[in-house]
């Protein structure tokens, strides 16, 4: 079928079946209505609202997949108009498109500009690190060669004709596909139903383009005197003769080649500098001075550019009744992993194929969605953290020049140590030297001073709940618990949190060092580390439940009340962990406040009577320290209460108290929780401001956990989740700190401590799973030096069990 003329009228609607009223209609009469044309041999009639390059791919796949459908694609713009330039695929999305398309794939192959390096310009230093492999095209010569393809095979294109509302198009055909962009109004139309959540961040950018190619891909800082400012750019083009295919389209093209540029700020530096008030052409002029060693001199054009704060957009559901939401209509990844394009044209693949193989179109949306979500929620916590770590940048420029490359290039967690170790050895070898590795020493095994104590290398075992005690005392269980990760090469293992009071206990199996017969039950433990496992140290965690307390063990009911003997609980506030559940705390008086402090020195003295080698102060997850930091948790009016200083106060004496009681050459460290996870709690900001007032006080380092301070919180679950607090808070202060949550592989660890985000790494669940989890990592790492030194009864298993050969011959012939 041959392209409509651009900006015809639009053609009518076809008529809806009489018995469409699809709003009153149940979900299942809704399936059997929505596959009626294909029951009775009726192909698909589809519409597609957006001739982005998701809209348009999903149009292609579906026609060729059924040359039947009807399908009509409505875009609101000419089909020469497009914002931003360059468009940046992976093998992997390109290895779909080959096999779904290959006269599209083939196209695209003759147009792309491919490149391995990245180059990291700080401080007038240029860094590159190569392996990266990229292919981009320019973003108009990709919508050609989709509306050729689409003219190719019949889809009918209606340019400069805004769609008709997706609730109308619903009637007439059997598919909608909302392909509409960020600010989809399909997706605000039905948000009762998609129920959209939309977050803007902290960041101002503009899509700019360089007549000329860069030679890879480009990151620059620059520091004004308004604040620090970032260059992203890639080339789209590639240096041409004239009688290059791609100079015989309508895209602007260099002899040079092109490149996207994108021009990135905090809004407070944006505005500092005047760029609020600057109109395109002013804008481009500015940037193209800030950045003109970049760009040799050269200027930067725009295209229908302005300046936008990027917006993070998540769906609950992703269809309605025979609607789809697809690309970023139901979702947005920042631009700085480049995936906007990509997870549209992957959705398009992912929705041809689940209608090609469900039975009914339900069920395929329904496929459809179950396949995309998981891709796109771990794509979205990627493009989270690099989003973060941009907004962050100004924290990170301290940095040594190698260190500041590799934590750029490590910044989303999806490009690891190992892994750019395999794409550039020389690079990861050059920052491992800066860090002070010795040759054939994984940054893990490196030791760590704090104080008197030397650790031998960075890997903690986190303080783990284990509910097991009787009247407070630690047992056998705790014995062989805490021995046998002593035993699994550990540099420091910590003990659970140890309450100073048994009213101060969570639940009635929690351990103690309120009696001298507890002490000495300790020393059993610290001894036999200290005898067995010579070289880790031993850390004792002080805490007291305040309004989280007199409640059953984890296995029978986490967080519920005894069914009886339950005790007095004591907070910074009268407010119960869960109203109607959980009892309500005494506010603690000055009185109160007195004893709970002696309560933490006489527990800490008996602690250096009992051997440990660091104590770390419990201020963190809701309990009695984390209690008072918390503004949703501490409503004081008086000097304890309000300001972050003030609800500092108490925490902050009863370190001083701690500190005082505990030997000078021993270490002190404490932990906090640097968010809430809910509204109106404690902020990143906040975090560093705690952060900053107890290293003052003489911590030696911060454990940096988040939540677990409010049971309606909503922690953005992921790999490493947490760690980007503390990341925060070491490069804010230059601070040593603890990093915990999720880390669950030494690949992690590695990629943490060299890119300069954490001093040690603690690992919870991974020690539980594997209690010689430091010693296997050694060994995956070919590493037996003194970091990772296997106690001589076990040093035969220090290499893995030989396993059955699975190889097979190789063929060497072909007959033909």
């Amino acid at each position: 079928m041959p392209r409509p003329a651009e900006g015809a009228p639009e053609s009518p609607l076809p008529a809806a079946p009489p018995e469409s009223t699809r709003a009153s209609l149940s979900p299942a009469e809704q399936e059997v209505r929505v596959r009626e044309p294909a029951q009775s041999g009726r192909s698909l009639r589809v519409a597609v609202i957006g001739g982005g390059p998701g809209g348009l791919y999903a149009a292609v796949l579906l026609k060729r997949l059924d040359p039947a459908r009807e399908i009509t694609v409505w875009e609101r713009n000419g089909p020469e108009d497009t914002f931003g330039f360059g468009v940046v695929l992976s093998d992997e999305t390109l290895g779909g498109i080959e096999h779904a398309d290959p006269v599209v794939y083939r196209a695209l192959q003759d147009e792309f500009v491919r490149w391995d390096d990245i180059d990291i310009v700080h401080r007038s230093r240029t860094l590159t690190s190569g392996g990266h492999g990229f292919a981009a095209l320019g973003r108009r010569r990709l919508l050609e060669i989709l509306h050729r393809r689409c003219a190719d095979l019949g889809v009918r294109l209606r340019f400069r004709t805004p769609a008709p509302p997706a609730a109308e198009l619903a009637e007439a055909y059997d598919l909608v596909i909302a392909a509409d962009g960020v600010h989809s109004l399909t997706r605000e139309a039905h948000a009762d139903v998609f129920a959209p959540r939309i977050t803007s961040h902290r960041c101002r950018y503009i899509w700019l383009a360089a007549d000329f190619a860069f030679d890879a891909f480009r990151f620059e800082i620059a520091e004004t005197e308004h604040g620090v400012m970032q260059l992203h750019g890639y080339p789209f083009a590639r240096p041409s003769p004239d009688d290059h295919p791609s100079t015989k389209h309508s895209a602007p093209q260099s002899r040079l080649g092109t490149s996207t540029v994108i021009i990135e700020m905090r809004e407070e530096v944006w505005r500092a500098a005047g760029l609020d008030v600057c109109d395109e052409e002013q804008s481009t002029d500015q940037c193209a001075k800030i950045f003109a060693d970049a760009l040799g001199g050269r200027p930067l054009r725009g295209n229908n550019s302005a300046w936008i704060a990027f917006r993070t957009v998540v769906n609950d559901r992703w269809s309605h009744g025979n609607t789809v939401l697809l690309g970023d209509a139901a979702h947005t990844a920042h631009f700085s992993i480049g995936s906007g394009t990509k997870l549209a044209v992957e959705d398009a693949l992912a929705l041809a194929a689940c209608i090609e193989e469900q039975p009914t179109l339900g069920q395929a949306l329904s496929a459809y969605e179950t396949e995309r979500r998981p891709v796109v929620e771990s794509t979205q916590r990627a493009a989270a953290a690099s989003l973060r770590w941009f907004e962050e940048l100004a924290t990170y420029l301290e940095q040594p020049p190698r260190q500041f490359a590799f934590n750029l290039l490590t910044r989303s967690r999806r490009v690891t140590h190992d892994n750019l170790r395999m794409r550039d050895a020389a690079f990861t070898d050059s920052v491992e030297r800066d860090f002070g590795c010795p040759p054939g020493t994984p940054p893990m095994f490196t030791p760590l001073r704090l104080r008197g104590l030397t650790l031998r290398n960075r890997v903690v075992v986190s303080p783990m709940d284990m509910y097991s005690a009787a009247d407070g005392i630690p047992g056998d269980f705790h014995l062989v618990h805490l021995g046998a990760r002593a035993l699994g090469g550990a540099g420091l293992v910590m003990t659970e949190m140890v309450c100073v009071s048994a009213e101060g206990r969570i639940t009635p199996g929690c351990t103690g060092l309120y009696s001298d017969e507890q002490g000495a039950a300790w020393r059993r433990v610290t001894d036999f580390v200290h005898h067995h496992s010579p070289g880790t140290a031993i850390g004792v965690q002080l805490g007291h439940s305040g309004r989280k307390g007199s409640t059953k063990l984890m296995w029978e009911g986490i967080d519920q009340p005894l069914d009886q003997g339950n005790w007095p609980l004591s907070a910074a506030s009268a407010l119960p962990y869960r109203a109607g559940v959980n009892q309500v705390p005494h506010a603690l008086d000055r009185t109160g406040l007195n004893d709970i402090r002696e309560q933490f020195a006489a527990a800490t003295r008996r602690a250096a009577r009992s051997g440990f080698d660091l104590l770390e102060l419990h201020c963190a997850h809701g309990y009695l320290l984390s209690g008072f930091l918390s503004p949703l948790t501490n409503r004081r009016t008086d000097s304890y209460g309000g300001s972050l200083e003030n609800r500092l106060r108490f925490p902050l004496e009863v370190f001083d108290t701690v500190r005082g009681s505990w030997p000078d050459d021993r270490p002190m460290t404490v932990r906090i929780s640097a968010t809430d996870w809910a509204q109106g709690g404690t902020t990143a900001e906040d975090a560093v401001g705690i952060a900053r007032a107890f290293a003052a006080h003489g911590a030696d380092a911060i454990d940096v956990s988040t939540g677990q301070v409010v049971p309606d919180e909503q922690p953005e679950y992921g790999r490493s989740y947490q760690t980007p607090y503390a990341d925060l808070i070491r490069n804010s202060l230059g601070i040593p700190v603890v990093a915990v949550g999720a880390i669950s592989s030494w690949d992690d660890v590695n990629s943490l401590l060299l890119a300069g985000r954490a001093d040690l790494c603690a690992l919870a669940r991974p020690h539980l799973h594997d209690p010689h989890w430091t010693l296997h990592a050694a060994a995956d790492q070919d590493y037996a030096g003194q970091g990772a030194l296997w106690p001589l009864p076990y040093r035969a298993g220090s290499r893995k069990p030989p396993t059955g050969r699975t190889d097979a011959p190789k063929p060497r012939l072909t007959l033909r």
